[in-house]
């Protein structure tokens, strides 16, 4: 069984706007908008969902598949992955673009003005999963994540045509998703996730209720920030978990995609929901504290260690028994 994981590949230009974006936006005058905020540095780091999210699996001992598309500037990135236990060789590459980029300020609130680049990642509406399986074997899961919006229906759509479980994590195209797409790449879904607002933004885009979602999808994982994470499903007793306590915020460009790592690395080791909600928050917490998506680190008896201070001594002997 394996893991694949699909979606967005990039290189994330990170700055840092020592303010608040809100002392500059005047509300009756958005339609005008004009800004521009003086940055204090500039960190220039490997990201795209999919990478994020495959890297964070290394760190906790499990080897997903990369599915994504990359330019031929992805060779030093493709050396890192590897190095961390990432199987980078089902990556399209493109011949004509550069691997996408993404560009973001945060501000002193954790507040982000984003800019993303395609560019190659155009290109991942190429990419056929039977090969892939075929070469590694029958998936656990298929997460289908941000990602050319094209490749994501395609991705979505062989899915349910060959019989493999996927998880639906649209995330950062849903801005630009409207409700028959979004409809379209969440129905049947094993697992969905999101944050708080994207699951609003899921139910007004769709028309779907709470409910209606509930009826398409098994489980649904929403993130709820500085408060933790939410857990609801058809056929399992809902819950709410608190967010790891004293962190000190550096970044959060990430976050959820080491979340989502940590969910799906505690459930290929046959750990309960709940744990698999716990590694997620911690392994988040990991992120948070950092500048960049794949520059944290730990040690199996630190990350079990830290799980059992938050989350009790039950909780960090069954991680420790898994890793």
């Amino acid at each position: 069984m394996s893991l694949l994981i699909a979606g967005s590949i990039a290189t994330d230009h990170l700055m840092s706007f020592n303010g608040k974006f809100s002392d500059s936006l005047v509300v009756d005058q958005l339609d005008k908008l004009s800004v521009s905020f003086l940055v204090d540095d500039l960190e220039i780091r490997r990201g795209g969902v999919a990478p994020n999210m495959c890297f964070g699996l290394g760190r906790l001992g499990l080897r997903s598949v990369l599915v994504g598309a990359a330019g031929e500037d992805f060779t030093d990135y493709r050396s890192w992955l590897e190095r961390h236990n990432v199987d980078c060789a089902s990556v399209h590459i493109s011949e004509t673009r550069h691997t996408a980029r993404f560009m973001c300020t945060t501000d002193t609130a954790m507040a982000q003005f984003a800019t993303f680049y395609a560019g190659a990642m155009t290109e991942a509406r190429l990419i056929e999963l039977a090969p892939i399986v075929e070469r590694v074997g029958e998936p656990e899961y298929v997460l289908i994540g941000a990602d050319d919006p094209e490749a994501m229906r395609q991705h979505t759509h062989e899915c349910r045509q060959r019989g493999y479980p996927f998880i639906a994590d649209t995330s950062q195209q849903l801005a630009y998703s409207d409700g028959e797409l979004i409809r379209d790449l969440i129905e049947g879904a094993a697992l969905l996730f999101s944050n708080e607002y994207e699951s609003h933004m899921i139910e007004a885009k769709t028309g779907w209720s709470t409910e209606d979602i509930l009826g398409r999808v098994g489980i649904q994982v929403t993130t709820l920030g500085a408060r933790g994470v939410q857990v609801r499903g058809r056929d399992i007793d809902d819950f709410e978990l608190p967010a790891v306590t004293g962190v000190e915020p550096v970044e959060p460009t990430g976050v959820g995609d080491a979340f989502r790592a940590g969910f799906l690395g505690a459930l290929a080791r046959d750990l309960s929901l709940e744990r698999a909600a716990q590694v997620g928050c911690v392994l988040a917490a990991y992120v948070l504290e950092t500048v960049g998506t794949q520059d944290y680190d730990f040690t199996p008896d630190e990350f079990a260690v830290r799980v059992a201070k938050e989350y009790g001594e039950q909780a960090g002997t069954e991680v420790a028994d898994r890793w």
